[in-house]
């Protein structure tokens, strides 16, 4: 057995394990995967020499703090050779989505920003408010900061360029002229004849309008009233004249930061120690038109990898690529970066790292706003931080929670039984975190024993993965409280504080004529008497609003399988029929009557319908009783259903998924 303080045999054969992949690393570009004691990748970066950069790494020629820091957990590394240093970035990239590293910046999708998409491809293409960037062929512009702005411009847009808004299957199943048509806000493609040349120049308006053009489009316009009143056309010229106030009041006031024109993105970077934020300034035609922030905690390596990981993320998927980007930092693949938006542009695009002049300027403004929001946020966090611990002291919990989770149960006679899960992080909704459960050992309106179930389906994952929160809250009285702390104990969860929340009562008769309410009583576990909040304190608000989510996620889910329960048709239960061949059928036949009046041979001359499909179909059609009902379900189940808007995950663990 080795002493202490000697290195034992097996770390001495990583050590020159380690030692043989470093002389034989090829000098060349290419990327390297940083790995932990689990062989879990912890760090990915790229290099133009993989045999210099990883050596500096591993032999201590790098003495800044934050690699000394990262190499004393990697134990082990690998590389990939690459022709050249861009195809280096973009594998770098993909490395990155694939791990999910835990050293590396990873932008998160912040759901606040909008863009906007014009559907090019179409053949009449139309103007959309989208959060989602997708390779499809379309046109985005964006993103912006204010949704409200966006979808004003956007009402402007509508009202005074003639351009289609109806989806794809209106457009196609169009039969005769809408009321947007009749209101002479659209020229109705859909049916009537219309010149290409004159929709492609409304069009062209909208995106001068959307691209931050203003001054241009307004130039256009007015040459053409001036031309229309000069021909006599007083009608057309009136129109372009609302056109051009309408324009005018509605467009965002923009900041005029340049003469020279151009788009460009200036990168501005605010930090102190490991914690950054990054905002990126949104320069077109030489106005300021919006701005997106990125906060970045617990990241300590250098300035010119975070910058550099920033571009790298940030310039996905169809995100519009400006003229030119300013950074904060002379980074080392300037030229490289450049070449590669430059190839996905189809333009030249320059990576500047200015030292003076009007670009130096943009910098020291989006470092500026970079603070700014770096300030903000702060002070939201200390904020929270004298909530949480006003919510420790006032009902004596533990510690002063970060992470609350709050569930509640959800049905409607004892059916569709349904929980609820929402987390709050500092304040915030995880929305990341949701979960939704179908009760499934709960037989009609047990609300007690619903409770029990889902949280000991919530805490077995928990122990399982150590994912605990600090304080659990349950919509309920003292009797869902003594439900909580029963499942807990079953399962040996101890370090879990927990209360209940129970809804404030009328405290005097409905008749009388001013309705009084009692206050929300806060019951904790082992104390007769709730806790009473003050009813304007922060901490009852910050209670009271874990609790209202919990409520309304338990109620669109529950209200969602009520939903689809009512487009359930008899062909929902017959194996080897799906929604495609569900749609074929009552496309061909009508209803669910004249299906089940047809013969085998019939059902099976639709197209996609084996005969042995149709024979199911015909016999389990043939035994289930006939109803009105039934065939109006049926025509039903014609209509598409979207999606779930709330975009939270079912309870996946336990296999739920949405169908």
């Amino acid at each position: 057995m080795a002493e202490p303080g000697e290195p034992s045999a097996a770390s001495e054969s990583k050590d020159q394990d380690a030692e043989a992949k470093l002389a034989s690393l090829a000098a060349r570009p290419g990327v390297y995967l940083l790995k932990d004691r689990k062989g879990k990748v912890i760090y990915v970066g790229k290099a133009k020499s993989l045999r210099a950069r990883v050596r500096t790494y591993f032999r201590g020629g790098d003495e800044r703090f934050q690699i000394a820091f990262l190499m004393k957990k990697v134990v082990d590394f690998e590389t990939l050779v690459t022709e050249t240093e861009k195809e280096a970035l973009i594998l770098e990239n993909n490395l990155i989505k694939q791990y999910k590293p835990r050293y590396n910046v990873r932008l998160k999708d912040d759901k606040s920003y909008v863009s906007v998409k014009v559907t090019t491809q179409d053949e009449w293409p139309r103007v959309l408010v989208t959060r989602k960037i997708r390779q499809d062929g379309s046109r985005y512009f964006g993103p912006f900061h204010s949704a409200y702005s966006v979808r004003e411009t956007l009402d402007t847009i509508r009202k005074v360029i003639p351009l289609r808004t109806c989806s794809d299957g209106v457009f196609r199943n169009r039969s005769r002229p809408c009321l947007e048509y009749q209101i002479k806000r659209c020229l109705a493609p859909c049916c009537l004849p219309v010149e290409r040349d004159e929709y492609d120049r409304h069009l062209h308006e909208a995106m001068m309008l959307l691209s931050g053009k203003r001054v241009q489009l307004v130039d256009e316009l007015r040459t053409e009233m001036a031309a229309a009143a000069a021909e006599e056309r007083f009608e057309d010229a009136a129109r372009l004249r609302d056109r051009l106030r309408a324009i005018e009041k509605t467009q965002e006031r923009q900041q005029a930061v340049s003469h020279g024109g151009g788009d460009r993105d200036v990168v501005g970077l605010y930090r102190e120690g490991a914690f950054c934020d990054v905002q990126i300034l949104f320069v077109r035609n030489g106005k300021l038109t919006g701005n997106q922030s990125f906060a970045i905690d617990d990241f300590e390596l250098p300035d010119d990898e975070l910058v550099g990981a920033v571009l790298t993320q940030y310039y996905q998927g169809e995100r519009y690529v400006p003229d030119e980007i300013v950074v904060p930092i002379d980074l080392e693949d300037r030229e490289v970066r450049a070449e590669y938006l430059s190839e996905r542009r189809g333009r030249k695009v320059q990576v500047v790292w200015p030292q003076r002049g009007v670009r130096l300027r943009l910098l020291e403004m989006a470092r500026e706003n970079a603070q700014q929001s770096f300030r903000e946020r702060r002070d939201s966090e200390h904020q929270y931080e004298q909530i949480s611990e006003e919510l420790k002291r006032r009902l004596h919990l533990r510690n002063a929670p970060k992470r609350i989770e709050c569930f509640d149960i959800s049905n409607f006679q004892g059916g569709f039984a349904v929980g609820s899960m929402v987390t709050f992080d500092e304040g915030r909704a995880d929305t990341a975190r949701y979960r939704r459960f179908r009760i499934k050992t709960v037989k009609g309106q047990d609300d007690f024993a619903s409770m029990f179930e889902v949280l000991t389906r919530r805490f077995k994952r928990a122990l399982e993965k150590g994912d605990f929160p600090d304080l659990l809250v349950v919509d309920g009285g003292r009797g869902q409280l003594n439900v909580a702390v029963q499942a807990l104990e079953e399962l040996g969860v101890e370090a879990v504080d927990i209360v209940g929340l129970a809804k404030s009562r009328v405290a005097r008769a409905a008749r009388e004529a001013d309705v009084e309410r009692s206050e929300e009583r806060v019951f904790l576990p082992g104390r007769v008497n709730p806790v009473i909040l003050r009813r304007n304190s922060n901490a009852l608000f910050v209670l009271q609003r874990v609790r209202d989510e919990a409520h309304r996620f338990a109620i669109t889910y529950h209200r969602t399988l009520r939903g689809r329960e009512r487009m359930r048709s008899p062909l929902d239960d017959i194996p080897g029929v799906g929604a495609e061949r569900k749609r074929k059928l009552l496309r061909t036949f009508g209803s669910l009557k004249r299906l089940r009046e047809a013969g085998v041979d019939r059902i099976a001359e639709v197209p996609g319908i084996p005969r042995a499909v149709a024979e199911q179909i015909h016999s389990a059609l043939r035994d289930s009783p006939a109803s009105a009902s039934s065939s109006g379900r049926s025509r039903l189940a014609l209509v598409r259903r979207e999606p779930d808007p709330t975009k939270e995950r079912d309870d996946r663990a336990d296999g739920e998924e949405s169908r």
